[in-house]
């Protein structure tokens, strides 16, 4: 049995030491270490000794075993560092090449649109006001004279959670919260911009986007203040060349309500394949406020009236930058995103 043990003491001294890498080295050790490994054997076959042989066998295979575990581990450490000296050659950086440019974020154009928005209305004495995205069938339909049943329901596809609860459709539900709010009765004049959510997905409609309700109510108030406002909103958003025109149409919460178109951004009226030859643009809806709705959130339609406007920030940031497809706003596409750092003069921005 010394002549065997000696013999894998040679062999095993001879293949660790010229071993090339951790992969044989960590083979090696298996193999005449490892718990089925060739020492190990021996260990096993002393039941066959006489109890004389025993401990001299025990103690020549232990001292064998320390023996190649030194050299096991100085072999590792050798090799662990030609690894690192080579990895270091190999990913050695040049500091006189020219550094790549960092890409950096910009402002995204839909945030670009609503800060200009909020601007607006503020230095026109309006307040900025917000409520719940997840809002309930009273304050999203009841309030806004939408009583359950009423066929105008299935004008918007909505999301509902519960039969009560669904995902707001439009930001006029905040409008009925901020009138049911106001204890005292007095005038308003309100902006609610956020998100909305309807059944919808294509290249001009999504199923989540952004709106901008308006509201205001006071005594007196007439159509010619609805148009004044909203043409001074789409001169300040769209330039001062655009012209609105008021269509008639039917909203629940409004009478009269109209559809307001502007003209082209593209082709400025004349009429080309995106306005389809007509001149015209549709892009916000809006109203006198519906005696019912009024009556409905405690204001008296016999002394107050007011007007009512909604349209897709979506939409008008699309009108205003000249993109084509809705969906590029929520892509988060860098090479998107970061012509949006020209100035905002730019009548259209090519992609």
């Amino acid at each position: 049995m010394k002549e065997e043990i000696a013999k894998i003491k040679e062999n095993s001294l001879k293949e660790i030491s010229e071993s090339k890498d951790l992969k044989t080295l960590g083979d090696l050790k298996v193999k005449y270490l490892g718990k089925k490994g060739e020492l190990t054997q021996v260990l096993r076959g002393m039941g066959k000794l006489s109890p004389e042989e025993r401990p001299v066998i025990g103690s020549l295979v232990n001292q064998v075993r320390d023996e190649l575990n030194k050299l096991v581990e100085e072999k590792e450490e050798e090799l662990k560092k030609i690894e690192l000296e080579e990895k270091l050659k190999t990913e050695e950086i040049d500091i006189t090449l020219p550094s790549q440019k960092v890409k950096r974020g910009s402002k995204h154009p839909l945030n670009r649109v609503i800060e200009e928005v909020e601007d607006l209305f503020v230095s026109m004495g309006y307040d900025v006001v917000s409520g719940p995205e997840l809002e309930t069938d009273e304050y999203c339909f009841e309030r806004l004279n939408l009583p359950k049943g009423h066929p105008a329901r299935d004008m918007q596809d909505s999301f509902y959670i519960t039969p009560e609860y669904l995902l707001r459709t439009q930001t006029s539900s905040v409008q009925a919260r901020t009138m049911m709010a106001n204890e005292e009765k007095s005038p308003i004049r309100i902006i609610v911009p956020g998100k909305t959510f309807r059944r919808e997905d294509d290249a001009t409609h999504s199923h989540q986007f952004n709106q901008v309700e308006g509201l205001v109510v006071d005594k007196n108030i007439s159509l010619a203040d609805l148009k004044g406002t909203l043409e001074v909103f789409m001169k300040k958003m769209l330039g001062q060349n655009t012209e609105l025109r008021f269509r008639p149409s039917y909203f629940p919460f409004t009478e009269p309500s109209y559809e307001v178109d502007v003209t082209c951004f593209k082709c400025g009226g004349k009429g080309c394949n995106l306005c389809k030859q007509t001149g015209w643009i549709e892009l916000l809806g809006s109203g006198i406020v519906h005696p019912n709705v009024l009556k409905m959130n405690g204001y008296d339609p016999e002394k107050y009236s007011g007007f009512a406007f909604g349209v897709g920030l979506d939409r008008l940031a699309m009108f205003k930058y000249g993109i084509t497809d809705i969906r590029l706003l929520y892509q988060n596409d860098v090479r998107f995103l970061k012509q949006f750092d020209r100035k905002d003069e730019e009548n259209e921005i090519k992609y």
